[in-house]
């Protein structure tokens, strides 16, 4: 099968996905945890860009555009399964040069692709309305433009930001469903009623909800009509949990109390 071929057939299932019923998109930071999370049985994956700037030594937001495309490659050629790229803001602020990366990395074999509208100006946080929406209709047009039909989602970043409006969020995600977004997407919400509202004012597009605590279930978000879960950097940071607490062992006491119970990591990646 050809890489467009593949990318084809990945789009046409993200897609069918997103038509009904709710599907849980865990988030793989490299090869290993993808190919792990695939075997498992998730129909989708999706980057996350703290997960992949942990791996790089570095705090979210600090890896480069040619680094993040060629992590989508790694990521979108490790497994058969479709996989929905964070691409954070499109990694500029013009809508022109927003058009020009997404057509980047749509070539990368992904089959969708994220695009926030958080600045990253602390005294600033959100792009200006008409901006932020600008940017998602460039988005749109670099997809239609590239023929691939990946799934574009429209980010909200207000309660990541320190701005928890729901109100300004739902006024942002309906113009970017307007603006061509395929999914709409506000998170670090954590109370389901936010989620209802998201999930009413979009209609009948669907609603991306991160969860990243323990404050709902895959059960109760589809039972309001979510129709997509994702869990950002969350599993990368139970990984590096697991890490720091046994390596600070063996730095503070020299004991090795950790060490029990492991599993057979290279079992699962043998040869079928």
């Amino acid at each position: 099968m050809t890489g467009m071929q593949k990318q084809k057939d990945q789009v046409d299932v993200f897609r069918r996905l997103h038509s009904s019923g709710c599907f849980v998109m865990p988030n793989p930071w490299d090869a290993g945890s993808a190919r792990a999370l695939e075997q498992m049985g998730f129909q989708a994956l999706a980057t996350t860009s703290s997960g992949f700037a942990w791996t790089l030594g570095r705090a979210d937001n600090q890896a480069t555009l040619d680094e993040v495309l060629n992590h989508l490659r790694v990521i979108a050629g490790a497994v058969s399964v479709p996989v929905n790229a964070d691409f954070e803001g499109g990694y500029a602020i013009d809508p022109q040069q927003v058009y020009a990366n997404v057509t980047l990395a749509v070539a990368t074999g992904i089959a969708g692709l994220s695009i926030e509208d958080s600045t990253g100006d602390v005294a600033d946080p959100l792009y200006e309305f008409d901006l932020a929406v600008e940017r998602i209709r460039a988005a749109r047009r670099a997809i239609d433009d590239s023929g691939t039909g990946v799934v574009l989602t429209g980010r909200s970043e207000g309660f990541v930001v320190g701005r928890p409006d729901i109100d300004e969020t739902i006024r942002r995600l309906r113009a970017y469903a307007e603006a061509g977004a395929d999914c709409l997407y506000a998170p670090r919400i954590q109370h389901m009623e936010h989620a209802v509202a998201i999930v009413q004012a979009v209609a009948p597009k669907p609603v991306n909800l991160l969860i990243n605590a323990p404050f709902t279930t895959v059960a109760n978000a589809a039972a309001v009509g979510v129709r997509r879960i994702s869990v950002g950097g969350t599993l990368a940071r139970c990984a590096w949990g697991g890490f720091l607490q046994a390596a600070q062992e063996i730095a503070d006491s020299g004991t090795f109390s950790r060490f029990e119970d492991l599993p057979n990591v290279d079992a699962r990646f043998q040869p079928s």
